[in-house]
């Protein structure tokens, strides 16, 4: 697929002309159909097949505004190299490469115009059935698309801890839900348990697998430690692989000087660890400071949760320079 100048691919340059690149958005926009458009414009209609079943597939990326000065888009690359994973295992093409991807996204927010905080949500997704196609489920025969939009959005839990229960609902085995793939129609289960944690007085729920161990939060990982151990539950525990659990992992091992183990987290652990945080895009990195109306540790931040949610803070800002590679500037 042939590039512009500004490596967004060339079916865009109609959109464009009519918006020149980094001029201030006079309503939020989105990249729809192959264009970018006022927000109110990219709509769907309701005989959308992922609105019907489910086949969608999604990302959140965070955009931090520098220390230096301008706006970063923090591991974009990974991002949407998952999301390309995510989408083989739905059949779903979006069109475009890992590159191609991360250009019309900083594209995106050079036309929005903002230098705050934003979060990003790439949607790939399954849109009608193909001419000659029986209806019914399916993954072939049906189009594809995809739509990004982007929003202001600044750290929005809290430094202090946040409340979470042990959620009745289970988290999918990988037999039943391609669970390592953000697919839009999995996360019913997400909802059902924010909103069980919600009605019990609490800000998240933690999900068990069907082996009664420890898998993950609604959105988000979870780490504990144990007698000055970092633990984490492994990947065969039914969760997401968090592009933010992997920057814990290295930011504890490289600047902490704390290794994580990877193992099975059981539920009685969990209760009588001295710190337990998640990990994740929208959350960064929070403490936990209950559970099931049991406190964690002396019930505040621990020490090594406080550590890390600041050197994740400074990482995402370009604080640190060997992790550089990380961040792709909207001049990149």
């Amino acid at each position: 697929m042939t590039v512009t100048q500004d490596g967004v691919p060339a079916r865009d340059t109609k959109a464009q002309q009519a918006t020149p690149a980094g001029s201030p958005a006079v309503s939020p926009l989105a990249y729809h159909d192959g264009e970018f458009v006022p927000l109110e414009r990219a709509l769907l209609p309701v005989t959308t097949q992922a609105l019907q079943y489910g086949t969608g597939v999604f990302e959140g990326i965070r955009a931090y505004a520098q220390r230096g000065g301008g706006l970063a888009v923090f591991r974009a690359e990974d991002h949407y190299r998952r999301l390309l994973r995510s989408c083989r295992t739905l059949r779903i093409d979006p069109g475009h490469t890992v590159e191609e991807l991360c250009a019309l996204t900083a594209e995106l927010l050079r036309r929005i115009g903002t230098q705050e905080d934003t979060y990003i949500r790439p949607l790939a997704y399954k849109r009608a059935l193909l001419p000659g196609q029986k209806p019914g489920v399916g993954l072939t025969g049906v189009s594809d698309a995809l739509s990004v939009n982007a929003f202001r959005m600044g750290s929005y839990t809290d430094p202090a801890g946040i409340r979470c229960t042990i959620s009745s609902w289970r988290r999918p085995s990988s037999d039943a839900l391609p669970v390592r793939a953000k697919v839009t129609g999995g996360y019913v289960n997400n909802a059902l348990a924010v909103d069980e944690a919600r009605a019990a007085g609490c800000e998240d729920a933690i999900l068990l697998n069907s082996r009664g161990q420890v898998a993950e939060a609604s959105t988000s990982n979870v780490f504990a430690v144990l007698r000055g151990r970092l633990v984490t539950p492994p990947v065969t525990a039914d969760l997401l692989e968090g592009i933010t659990r992997d920057t814990a992992v290295t930011l504890a091992a490289d600047l902490l000087d704390t290794p994580t183990d990877f193992r099975d987290l059981g539920r009685d652990e969990l209760m009588g660890a001295d710190e337990v945080f998640l990990t994740g895009t929208g959350t960064e990195i929070v403490p936990v400071t209950e559970i099931a109306g049991r406190p964690v540790g002396e019930g505040v931040p621990g020490p090594l949760s406080t550590a890390l949610r600041g050197a994740y803070q400074d990482v995402v800002r370009g604080g640190e320079p060997r992790y550089a590679h990380w961040l792709h500037p909207l001049n990149a």
